[in-house]
C-alpha cells in the first residue's frame, strides 16, 4: 500500500538548479580519468578509483546505508535527510575499518567487503565535498552533491549500480535516492516520529508503479533528472 509518508518531504529538499541542462551537458563532456597521484589542494576532486577499489568501496557504502535501514539511525549520523544518508554512507565506507570501529557499528561478527582503496586516498576523500564555490568542507547539501560531486549515468534505470544516486527535480520538489542493487533506499526528510525514523526502502518495481508518477525513475518522466554517480568512482 503507497502512503504519503512514505515520500519524500518538504524538509529535506534542495532546490536544484537546470538538472536537465545540466544533465545533457554532463553526458556530453564527462568520463572517468584514471587513478591519479594525491596533489596538494583539492585533491578529492581528482582522485579517480579503478574498479576493483570502486567495486569494494560501492560494497561498503551499500552496506553501511542498509543497515541503518535495517537498524535505525546510529547515534554517529548526523544531519539526517536524503543528502545525509549518503554523506554518512560515504563516509563509513572510507573511514578505517579496524575493530574499534566494527564495535561501534555493530560489525563486530560480520563479514564485510574488502579494503581496496588505499589508506592515503580514503583520508583524501574522506569528509571531504567539493562545494559550488570550490571550497572543501565534510558538509554538502543535496544540490552539491549532484552538481559538483557526481558525474552522470544517464535517464535509465537499468544503468544503476550499487551506491547510485536516482535524482528527482520536480521545481520545488526535488529528491535523492541510493540504489543497493536490489532496492532503492533513502531517507524522506521528515523530522523523527513515533514509530517512523524517516528512512524507507522499496524494490524498484514498487517505485516504477507508483502512484504519484512523478516519483517514477523513468525516462519517460520529466521529473526524473536521471541516475548519478560518485565522481571518484568507476
Amino acid at each position: 500500500m503507497i502512503r504519503a509518508a512514505d515520500l519524500p518531504s518538504d524538509p529535506a529538499r534542495r532546490r536544484f538548479c537546470a538538472l536537465a541542462t545540466m544533465l545533457g551537458a554532463w553526458m556530453a563532456t564527462s568520463a572517468h580519468a584514471l587513478p591519479v597521484a594525491l596533489p596538494d589542494g583539492n585533491a578529492s576532486a581528482r582522485i579517480r578509483l579503478d574498479a576493483q577499489q570502486s567495486r569494494a568501496l560501492r560494497a561498503w557504502i551499500v552496506l553501511i546505508a542498509e543497515d541503518q535501514v535495517r537498524r535505525g539511525p546510529t547515534p554517529r549520523w548526523a544531519h539526517r535527510d536524503c543528502a545525509g544518508l549518503v554523506r554518512f554512507a560515504v563516509a563509513e565506507a572510507l573511514a578505517e575499518h579496524d575493530a574499534r570501529w566494527q564495535r561501534a557499528m555493530g560489525f563486530s561478527s560480520r563479514r564485510l567487503p574488502i579494503d581496496a582503496v588505499p589508506v592515503a586516498t580514503r583520508a583524501a576523500l574522506r569528509h571531504r565535498w567539493t562545494r559550488a564555490d570550490g571550497s572543501v568542507d565534510a558538509y554538502v547539501n543535496a544540490i552539491g552533491l549532484i552538481q559538483e560531486n557526481s558525474v552522470p549515468v544517464g535517464r535509465d534505470v537499468h544503468l544503476a549500480k550499487p551506491a547510485d544516486l536516482l535524482f528527482f527535480d520536480q521545481g520545488d520538489d526535488q529528491h535523492l535516492m541510493l540504489w543497493t542493487g536490489r532496492r532503492i533506499v533513502y531517507h524522506n526528510g521528515a523530522r523523527p516520529r513515533h514509530n517512523d525514523n524517516g528512512l524507507r526502502a522499496l524494490r524498484l518495481a514498487t517505485l516504477l508503479q507508483w502512484n504519484d508518477t512523478r516519483w517514477r525513475p523513468e525516462a519517460t518522466n520529466p521529473n526524473f533528472a536521471g541516475v548519478f554517480s560518485l565522481a571518484f568512482l568507476m
